[in-house]
Formats: C-alpha cells, sequence, structure tokens
C-alpha cells in the first residue's frame, strides 16, 4: 500500500534536512570559526557568508600557526601567491597588469621620501592606501589589507559581485589626479548604468578595463600620457621637454635611472608595439557598441587633445627652466633635477607650484576627461586650467626676472 505525502510532510523533511545540514556544518567549524564568533563576530558573518567560507577555512589563507589571543602575529597575511594557489590563472593576468605595478610606482615616487610616515601611508592613510594593490616584498606586507586582491574582493566574503560593480573602483580612481569614478559617472556611460544599471547598455569601468573578466588592467597612454618614439617631431621635442623635467632624460636627452623606474612601473609607453597593443584591446572593446571607424576617431581625438595640452605644458616647463639656466631660481640642494615635476608639492616656487599642478591635475584632466567620454571635465577642468596656470606661470616669471634685476 502506498502512504500519501502530502505538502506538510514535504516541509517537515525539508525542515529536518535543513536543520541537520546546519548542525552538521556547525560540526565542523574549525577553532579559528569558534574564537572568531566572540573576537570578531563581524568578519565570521563576512567570511560563512561567501562562497569561499562555505569551502574553505581561515587556515587555508592564515596559516595555522596562530593559536591564541597573545599570538596574533604568526598569523599569516596572505599574498597574491595565497591567492595563486586556486586562482592561478587570475593572479598571473594580475601580475601582467598595471595593478601590480601600483607599489613599485608609489615608492619609484621621490617627493615620498619627504613626507612623514603616516602622510606618506604607512599605516595606510596616504599614498600606499590605494597603491597597496600592488605586488610587494614579504617584509613589507605589515598589516591585513595589503595582500593586493583584497582591495577588490574585499575581506572577508570576497565577493566576485562587488568586484564587477564600478563602485568598487571609486575609492581610488577619484579626486585630485584621476578622477575617473566622477567623469564616468557625469558621462553619458554612466548616466545611461544609473539609470539603467542591469540592462548591460552602457560600459563601466569593467567593461572597457577588465574585458572578459581579465584582471590584466592596461591603458595604451599609461598614467601620464607619455609614449616613446613619436612621430610627430614637435610633439616629441614637446616630449622630450617634458621626460626632462620629470627626471627621466638628463640635459642631453639620455636616459637616467628614472627611465628605469619609468620602465618597470609601465607607467609610460616606450615602443609603439607596446602602445598599438593596448589602443587596439580598447577600439576592439568599443566595437561591441560602436562601428571600428567611430571609436577609433574617437580614441584618435583624445589623443589630439594630450597633443594640444602638451604644446602649452612644455612652453611653461621651458619658462621655468629657464629661470634656473639663467641663475634666478637655484637647484635645492637635496634635488638632483630641476625643475623636478615628481617632486609635486614639494616645488620650492609658486611658478614650479603651478607647474606641479599643470602636470598632475590638469594635463591629467584634460586627456582622461576626452577618453572618458567627459567634455565638461576635459575642457573647463582641464584645458582651461591648463591655459590658466601658463598665464600664471609666466607672469611669476617675469617678476622674478624683474626682481632678479634690482
Amino acid at each position: 500500500m502506498k502512504r500519501k505525502i502530502n505538502g506538510w510532510s514535504v516541509l517537515l523533511v525539508a525542515v529536518t534536512l535543513a536543520a541537520t545540514s546546519s548542525v552538521a556544518f556547525a560540526a565542523k567549524k574549525s577553532a579559528c570559526i569558534t574564537c572568531h564568533e566572540k573576537v570578531t563576530p563581524g568578519i565570521v558573518t563576512q567570511f560563512l557568508s561567501g562562497k569561499m567560507g562555505q569551502t574553505m577555512d581561515c587556515s587555508s589563507c592564515h596559516g595555522s600557526e596562530h593559536k591564541s589571543a597573545t599570538d596574533v602575529a604568526k598569523a599569516k597575511l596572505p599574498t597574491p601567491d595565497t591567492c595563486g594557489t586556486c586562482h592561478p590563472a587570475r593572479v598571473k593576468e594580475f601580475r601582467q597588469g598595471k595593478h601590480a605595478l601600483a607599489w613599485a610606482a608609489m615608492k619609484a615616487m621621490p617627493m615620498v621620501t619627504h613626507q612623514p610616515a603616516a602622510v606618506a601611508g604607512a599605516d595606510l592613510k596616504g599614498c600606499s592606501a590605494c597603491h597597496k594593490i600592488g605586488d610587494k616584498a614579504a617584509s613589507e606586507l605589515t598589516r591585513y589589507g595589503t595582500g593586493a586582491c583584497d582591495s577588490c574582493h574585499t575581506r572577508h566574503r570576497f565577493s566576485k559581485a562587488e568586484a564587477r560593480d564600478p563602485r568598487a573602483c571609486r575609492t581610488c580612481h577619484m579626486g585630485f589626479d584621476h578622477p575617473q569614478w566622477e567623469m564616468w559617472q557625469t558621462s553619458k556611460h554612466g548616466t545611461v548604468y544609473e539609470i539603467e544599471p542591469t540592462s548591460g547598455r552602457a560600459p563601466t569601468c569593467q567593461t572597457c578595463h577588465m574585458p572578459d573578466g581579465s584582471h590584466g588592467v592596461m591603458t595604451a597612454w599609461g598614467f601620464l600620457a607619455l609614449r616613446m618614439p613619436e612621430d610627430d617631431k614637435a610633439w616629441l621635442n614637446d616630449r622630450v621637454t617634458i621626460l626632462k623635467a620629470i627626471g627621466v632624460l638628463d640635459e642631453k636627452g639620455n636616459p637616467t635611472e628614472r627611465f628605469d623606474a619609468v620602465k618597470v612601473a609601465k607607467v609610460a609607453r616606450l615602443t609603439k608595439e607596446e602602445f598599438a597593443r593596448e589602443r587596439d584591446k580598447m577600439v576592439q572593446t568599443c566595437s561591441k557598441c560602436h562601428s571600428k571607424s567611430y571609436a577609433q576617431a574617437n580614441l584618435k581625438a583624445g589623443d589630439d587633445v594630450i597633443r594640444e595640452v602638451d604644446k602649452i605644458f612644455a612652453d611653461s616647463i621651458r619658462t621655468v627652466n629657464a629661470l634656473y639656466q639663467d641663475g634666478i631660481l637655484k637647484k635645492p640642494a637635496d634635488w638632483k633635477y630641476a625643475p623636478d615635476l615628481l617632486q609635486f608639492y614639494e616645488a620650492k616656487t609658486a611658478a614650479e607650484q603651478e607647474l606641479y599642478l599643470i602636470f598632475l591635475e590638469y594635463r591629467q584632466r584634460a586627456f582622461q576627461g576626452a577618453f572618458h567620454q567627459n567634455p565638461d571635465y576635459m575642457h573647463w577642468y582641464g584645458w582651461a586650467k591648463v591655459k590658466e596656470a601658463a598665464a600664471r606661470i609666466k607672469e611669476d616669471a617675469e617678476r622674478m626676472r624683474r626682481e632678479h634685476k634690482k
């Protein structure tokens, strides 16, 4: 005789199985979780709510040497190699991109050496709070949050959905020198995304810079919008002037020790092939929505903005450099090059402070605004400000020359 199973019976079985599974899982809790449920309950909740929390234990990433509150230092700090145990392909991509070089790029800036440790970022309050995403030596892993991958897949849930959301990028890609978030958010692309966040109609940061989930983030122009060689002779001359002002080339145009640092950190493109490879990738990405010719024309328009800005920038550099050559300005004792744009706001005169602003704020906004489809940023926050600063530099140079003659 068949027994009839009604809805209540099915519900009872489901509840019983769920309770049994819960008990079984609870029985598998490690000593780490049992302890940290009391010490850091929020972390445990995050970890167990994520996919990794269902298949791994804390010791998988932190080791098993840490046993009590008195030996916390024995807990290992994860690195990309730790993540690479399960995600080798993604870690390999990461190390081929510029995010992995962020730490090296920060340390290559001479300005950092002049800053108090707290300001430069020893405690992740300054530069290192964003540049921590870069690969670093094990000796430089001084605290949680310096393991690179957790900059985007934040602890302890390590959510893929979070890292795919454009808002995951805005903590670092915003503000003074690279407000890409603001540019994108207020562009037509960002506006459409805000209206239709789930339609897929508008590109996000990840669409353009991490196509198909690739972690090898790289751009054609690099952070400094500098490339070598250059077929346009006038533009090449301006580019050489800029490279001299950042100490990458010496007065005779020969590479310096900084050239090697720029090469390692990939903040500029040093071969035609390197530039073309990244530009072709972007054309392919844009062509998924636009025609190839339209994409190429728009990207070239961004190139043209850089060329026009560089004319004014290089002329301003020559104005300040002439003050040094004529003995009106004296090179600081602890500077190897002057003017030295990589000293940033450590510049010693008002004219050089304006030059630094052109370099790191206004020029950045002009070229980045162009490529992020934001005309207001390109023009009023970028181009117009470059022109204003150039006028102030000329005026200040004339004043210093008059005072020098007295």
